[in-house]
């Protein structure tokens, strides 16, 4: 705790860097990498052939499945094997053994869901995680609640607790004295969430965007009791209206901490909700579907993303599907950090559907218009092979689910889709993935 105490003073120091220092510090701290990378990493060497000295926007991107399929040659610690990191994450999903301590008293390990495809493993060594705590402290410091030594700070974490997902490393390495923290797994019955926040009473408040959602619902009705100071969403699109109605259930927005397992922390808001990219860790590029950078402002087909401090597995125009926009500099909180100026999920998010002319792209803000009207506790649109079944959480009294059904087959019709199917089932929570995300908008996966 004392070492990301420290790392976190030096970061806040970075919070009054101009412009011109933060592309000073991006451009020695890319060559440090880079330097890192070709003297230890054999597939960056192969990658970047001929490119050693070619600015970053020539070298080519870097996929997930580069990554795996070439991780023994991508890694730079010598003796560190695919094979070991699997039998150890298959060891950790067998045990209770604490996902916060470091394998081999050396490496942390952390895992994507495997939801877009083949899922990412990711190794960080005792710098890279103090560095990866230090981000997720930053966000909390951003939002107006650091960590002081004369005041605990007390969290309430509702995500995975699956051993392997990174919101349950850092929730155990967090957890201490200085932040006394209550980890629940998001797919626990809803009623022992409540009753184990009620008991806690967690000062901050962070979980996926769609359990903060039906816990707003829990605290209107009565039934949660919490007066969190701040509450964080994470690793869920968080959609206006679940704000809103996070906002009226504890008295303030929440803030959108925009993070992922590869990258740790990547943009989070400051006093003002305006995000700002964490630019001293990582380098962000929108692209679009050639992958050239997009103008500011504009959403990204997809993301690439250079992590500054990776070194054990280095990520250099590593490739996201995320969807975002960067805009400029200049905020009344006084950071000149660049702004995140949209963030529209991922790729995957966008559903194909049977139109006039051939398969039509539907974004999610379709089902948003529509449903974010008529529950407040949450819904979910899951693509399957005869159409779409949309699942609400609770209805307002005046509404049917066939008048929900006609208001979403008119929307999609006026988007240009014919012959597509809608089911619309009242349940009692959404259907959520192994490690406890809910997506809005799941996408029909492609046979295998």
């Amino acid at each position: 705790m004392s070492e990301l105490l420290f790392l976190r003073a030096r970061l806040r120091r970075r919070d009054r860097w101009d412009a011109r220092r933060i592309a000073a510090h991006q451009e020695r701290a890319l060559g440090d990498l880079r330097r890192a990378a070709y003297g230890g990493s054999e597939f960056y060497r192969r990658h970047h052939a001929g490119l050693y000295d070619a600015p970053l926007e020539m070298l080519p991107a870097v996929t997930k499945t580069d990554l795996m399929n070439n991780f023994d040659q991508t890694v730079t610690a010598p003796g560190l094997r695919l094979a070991d990191v699997e039998d150890h994450l298959r060891a950790l999903l067998a045990t209770d053994a604490d996902p916060g301590m470091p394998w081999r008293q050396r490496w942390w390990v952390a895992t994507t869901s495997g939801t877009t495809g083949r899922r990412g493993i990711f190794v960080w060594d005792r710098s890279e995680w103090a560095t990866v705590l230090a981000s997720y402290a930053r966000a909390n410091e951003w939002a107006g609640i650091p960590v002081r030594l004369t005041r605990p700070l007390r969290v309430g974490m509702v995500s995975s607790r699956v051993p392997t997902h990174q919101s349950a490393v850092v929730g155990a390495s967090l957890g201490s004295r200085l932040v006394p923290t209550l980890r629940l797994d998001a797919t626990s019955p809803l009623s022992e969430t409540v009753a184990a926040l009620n008991d806690f009473q967690p000062l901050l408040l962070v979980g996926y965007a769609s359990v903060l959602r039906t816990l707003a619902a829990e605290q209107r009705a009565g039934r949660l009791g919490i007066a969190p100071q701040t509450v964080i969403s994470a690793s869920e699109v968080l959609s206006d209206q679940a704000a809103a109605e996070m906002s009226a259930a504890w008295g303030s927005a929440p803030f959108d901490v925009y993070a992922a397992t590869e990258t740790a922390g990547i943009a989070s808001p400051c006093s003002f909700h305006n995000r700002h990219i964490y630019e001293d860790l990582v380098i962000v590029e929108p692209v679009d579907d050639a992958g050239t950078t997009v103008p500011e402002g504009t959403i990204g087909a997809r993301l690439l993303v250079t992590v500054l401090f990776s070194r054990t597995l280095p990520l250099i125009r590593y490739e996201m599907s995320d969807r975002v926009g960067v805009g400029g500099r200049g905020c009344p909180c006084g950071r000149s950090f660049f702004l995140l100026t949209g963030i529209e999920g991922r790729v995957e998010d966008v559903l194909l559907l049977p139109g006039r002319k051939g398969p039509v792209s539907i974004h999610p803000n379709v089902f948003h218009n529509v449903l974010d009207e008529v529950t407040r506790a949450g819904w979910q649109v899951i693509q399957e092979p005869y159409g779409l079944r949309v699942l609400l959480v609770g209805l307002a009294p005046s509404i049917s689910t066939e008048a929900v059904r006609t208001r979403l087959l008119s929307a999609l019709t006026s988007a240009g889709v014919l012959g597509t199917l809608v089911n619309v089932q009242l349940v009692e929570t959404v259907e959520r993935t192994p490690l406890g995300k809910a997506p809005l908008v799941r996408a029909l996966k492609e046979p295998t």
